[in-house]
């Protein structure tokens, strides 16, 4: 993109610095009615509720009560920024996140990072494929260990032999599994005044308990899987749209950035919405029933149906079940993305098997390599907790090198980021490095 423009940039209502146009864009312009919004956002919110991250929600509900609903509108703007930095790296340069940090900096730099994000969506997707067979064990007699080898093999025969468009439709319909929470959490009847003083008055302890499961909430509302996913999904997007070619997606109109803020506004307040039901599900439930170490998704659905009635339970099942489904899939493909582009290769969704073996054969690999880790004994929901604290550590460093990249006008051109974005992204930064610390200096003591 040219930076010598005669006329000085002027900002969009984000606040980021913006021309009119950055230059002619090749292809058709599809996807900007509020359909596609309600798609492409809510799968990558619903993809940010995995089964990790229910599991989390879930345990600090367990544990601390309505008294924990706060963390929900205190995460959602910093859920907002991280994915729309993401998306915005995606969409102005025309490559995926690890692909732009192999572009600008040392070797030593990217392969740590790339190491971390490969080895946590590893994690995450034996994790999330363990919470899969757990609950849908509630609902079918089937040992747990085949609903887990049945799962992977059918979510990885969609991504193989499937199209993007398959995909994306099916997910969409998936997210909505989601909803069940809702209802949980109605069924649950909780005291109005109590969800009231829960949100609005933050009562914080400075124990290890506490600040650990408050890492474990930021780490997996903020996780780095759903970076790679969400900047990867918007060069999938301008290849879909006849944008074959970096030079054709490089660079963002007005109205396309617009669409970007517009579409994760919407996914990450699904989000959100739906973490804020699941701590008050069992916050409402189990912890006021002295329930409050959750060791298993059946334990957590089961100890629901005499509190809340038989359909609590089911609603929790299925809300694991479904969401599941489309997780899954987002971190096999967000580990062969990020290793694909750590090496310098190339790897789509668009492509053939045959056209991009390294990429399938890696999500071939890693959801082997989940299925298999889950023949090693852990406890499904604990190994969820954990893994949602391990995100929260490996957040902050890749969170850092976003917001240096989007404020790098070599990579954004005249796209760096305004004052909102950048109060909010490095607010967001200074956060989870704080989060980490804190709780590191809790082990210590």
């Amino acid at each position: 993109m040219d930076q010598r423009l005669p006329k000085p940039p002027r900002k969009d209502q984000d606040g980021d610095q913006n021309q009119s146009r950055d230059h002619d864009r090749d292809g058709p312009r599809k996807g900007n009615g509020l359909a596609h919004a309600l798609g492409t956002g809510v799968i990558t919110g619903a993809a940010d509720d995995d089964p990790s991250a229910i599991g989390t929600y879930a345990s600090a509900g367990a544990k601390f009560g309505l008294a924990f609903l706060w963390i929900a509108p205190v995460v959602l703007p910093m859920m907002y920024v991280v994915v729309y930095v993401s998306a915005k790296l995606g969409q102005v340069y025309g490559k995926g996140l690890f692909a732009i940090v192999r572009d600008r900096y040392p070797r030593w730099v990217l392969y740590p990072i790339v190491l971390g994000a490969f080895t946590g969506n590893v994690i995450e997707a034996a994790a999330n494929l363990g919470g899969i067979g757990a609950a849908l064990n509630l609902l079918v007699p089937v040992p747990i260990g085949a609903i887990v080898v049945v799962a992977a093999a059918a979510i990885l025969a969609f991504q193989v032999f499937g199209s993007y468009a398959l995909l994306r439709a099916i997910f969409r319909w998936l997210a909505l599994a989601l909803f069940a929470y809702v209802a949980a959490a109605i069924l649950a009847r909780p005291d109005p005044g109590e969800i009231l003083r829960g949100t609005f008055l933050p009562r914080i302890r400075f124990d290890a308990d506490f600040l650990s499961m408050i890492v474990a909430c930021i780490g997996t509302s903020l996780s780095a899987y759903i970076y790679t996913w969400q900047s990867n999904q918007e060069v999938e997007e301008e290849i879909a749209q006849g944008r074959h070619s970096l030079r054709a997606r490089k660079g963002a109109t007005d109205a396309e950035l617009r669409k970007t803020r517009r579409d994760v506004v919407i996914g990450m307040l699904f989000s959100n919405v739906i973490l804020y039901f699941i701590i008050l599900s069992t916050g409402a439930t189990l912890h006021p029933a002295g329930q409050t170490e959750i060791e298993s998704a059946a334990q957590a659905a089961a100890a629901l149906e005499p509190l809340a009635g038989a359909g609590a339970k089911y609603l929790f099942a299925l809300g694991v079940v479904g969401v599941g489904f489309l997780a899954v899939p987002v971190m096999t493909t967000g580990a062969a993305y990020d290793l694909v582009q750590g090496v310098g290769r190339s790897g789509s969704l668009h492509a053939r098997p045959r056209e991009a073996k390294l990429f399938y054969g890696t999500i071939a690999a890693v959801t082997v390599i989940a299925v298999a880790l889950n023949f090693l004994g852990f406890n499904p929901m604990r190994a969820l907790v954990w893994s949602g604290i391990v995100q929260g550590f490996s957040v902050p460093p890749l969170l850092l090198l976003m917001m240096l990249m989007t404020n790098d006008r070599a990579v954004m051109g005249n796209r760096v980021n305004g004052r909102l974005t950048n109060l909010l992204g490095w607010t967001t930064t200074a956060v989870t490095f704080a989060a980490a610390l804190g709780l590191v200096a809790t082990w210590l003591r």
